[in-house]
């Protein structure tokens, strides 16, 4: 059996082969203020922009005849943050990705990523509205793939820490000599959700969802079915959370969590005469169980990565 062998730029008779490749500019942090009169409204996000197409030779020999430069594409971030406005995260991807695409001919494929950063209104006396506080509880995302044709839109949240002080049990699991883990039949049930969702929205013939409403609703729909339910397990958690926002988000086909099991340890006050009545915990970090899991509309195809830490 022989290795096959490229005969192009790569050079004649050497066995190897350019693959996938993509180039742009990475973290572009832009801040957008919309100034109503005296009252100020925020946009805060972080831009990640990857372009692909025809790059070969760029690689292949050093021609740099079909790209458009990465400090381009930062520009490109902020004069359409002035031009277009940001009205969601989602649709300042948009945006950009039909951009690139439709402007470049080489460039055949776009994908944004996009972090946002969450401020609340600092509510004092005075006149005017235009100060504000950094929000801390989660970091909104999206991811925006276009290629000319038809669009990906995932969008998700990370960071979000929520927790539940009882109506949380865990017991009936398989137990081996290495089994230390005592049975719980009320327990502390915490975590740090990381969690994306895909829209069914791909074509520009199809009205858009409301970017807004929905990343409100959704992230809603989680919390709740979070509070909600009675949890034997966190696995158990994490349908009821996905199962709840496929049946009541019309636009999400898919959805992905990592659920990281930030443990809370009663501790053993007897040493001290003391009896802990589910009153004082150890809060660990670290070692962590993991819980990951995708919730499907019946029919849909499941595109999220495993790992989210490349989404």
């Amino acid at each position: 059996m022989t290795d096959s062998v490229t005969t192009d730029a790569a050079g004649p008779g050497r066995p190897v082969f350019l693959g996938q490749n993509q180039y742009g500019k990475a973290e572009n942090r832009v801040v957008r203020v919309t100034r109503d009169g005296a009252t100020h409204h925020i946009k805060d996000l972080n831009v990640s922009v990857s372009l692909s197409g025809d790059m070969d030779e760029v690689h292949l020999s050093g021609s740099n005849a079909n790209v458009l430069p990465t400090d381009t594409t930062k520009n490109t971030v902020y004069a359409f943050a002035k031009e277009h406005g940001i009205d969601s995260a989602e649709q300042f991807g948009i945006h950009l990705a039909r951009h690139f695409v439709t402007s470049q001919e080489p460039i055949h494929r776009a994908r944004i990523r996009i972090e946002e950063y969450s401020w609340d209104r600092i509510e004092a006396a005075g006149e005017g509205e235009h100060s504000f506080v950094r929000q801390g509880q989660e970091t909104r995302l999206t991811q925006i793939t276009y290629d000319g044709s038809s669009w990906e839109v995932v969008s998700g949240l990370k960071d979000l820490v929520v927790m539940n002080t009882t109506d949380s049990e865990f017991w009936g699991y398989v137990k081996d000599k290495y089994t230390t883990l005592p049975e719980a039949y009320d327990r502390i049930l915490a975590t740090q959700v990381s969690a994306r969702w895909r829209f069914n929205w791909s074509d520009d013939t199809r009205e858009m969802p409301d970017w807004e409403d929905s990343y409100a609703q959704t992230r809603g729909h989680l919390l709740a079915a979070f509070a909600e339910t009675y949890s034997l397990s966190l696995q158990q958690t994490l349908f009821q959370m996905g199962a709840r926002i496929i049946e009541r988000r019309d636009e999400i086909d898919e959805v992905r969590f990592a659920l990281p099991n930030k443990h809370h340890f009663l501790v053993d006050l007897k040493p001290f005469g003391l009896k802990n009545d589910n009153e004082v915990y150890f809060a660990a970090d670290r070692p962590y169980g993991l819980i990951e899991g995708t919730i499907l509309r019946d029919g849909a195809e499941a595109r999220i990565p495993a790992d989210l830490t490349n989404l």
